[in-house]
């Protein structure tokens, strides 16, 4: 299992889900879907940024980019060095 997916999914469950929520999986519309609003989205970025030691820039920073666990997966990857 990918063990980014799964840390992003579990900050957003544990961060913007109630608890009777319905589950996400890595393809969950979530701004779209309403599940991260804008405020959110910068605090989920704060946290990536922060965990990863890592700058995402603000124009890479877009509601596209954030709209699912897969794509902000993908553009954290671009930043992390292995």
């Amino acid at each position: 299992m990918d063990e980014l997916k799964e840390i992003i999914k579990n900050y957003v469950i544990n961060e913007y889900l109630e608890p009777d929520s319905d589950p996400i999986d890595y393809d969950t519309p979530l701004i779209s879907g309403g599940i991260v609003d804008s405020f959110s989205m910068v605090s989920l970025k704060r946290f990536l940024e922060n965990k990863y030691n890592i700058q995402i820039p603000d124009d890479q920073a877009t509601p596209e980019a954030f709209d699912s666990v897969n794509k902000i997966a993908e553009l954290v990857r671009k930043f992390v060095k292995v």
